[in-house]
């Protein structure tokens, strides 16, 4: 699951009062609040994509860019010797 922190989703001008559907984390973040988000995203040179957030009241929380559906839409390969990954478009 992507994860947005509170404070990054207020910098995109999102409102907390008004998205409805809550989220349920596990974890470390698993104590907090978090509200369904969908956001346009555009990453490097790619076509913008949807993707959705748990945005999560809690300001110390990390970005996390998860399967459900940052995964689904873009190839990712690590390349971990390297320290470098890359992104590339899912082909349909």
């Amino acid at each position: 699951m992507n994860v947005l922190p509170y404070e990054i989703g207020l910098r995109l001008r999102a409102v907390w009062e008004r998205q409805r559907l809550s989220v349920p984390l596990g974890g470390n973040l698993a104590r907090f609040e978090a509200r369904a988000l969908v956001l346009m995203a555009n990453v490097e040179q790619f076509p913008s994509v949807e993707l959705a957030f748990a945005w999560t009241i809690d300001r110390n929380a990390p970005l996390i860019l998860g399967h459900m559906n940052f995964f689904l839409a873009f190839n990712v390969c690590f390349y971990r010797s390297e320290l470098v990954f890359e992104i590339s478009p899912k082909i349909a």
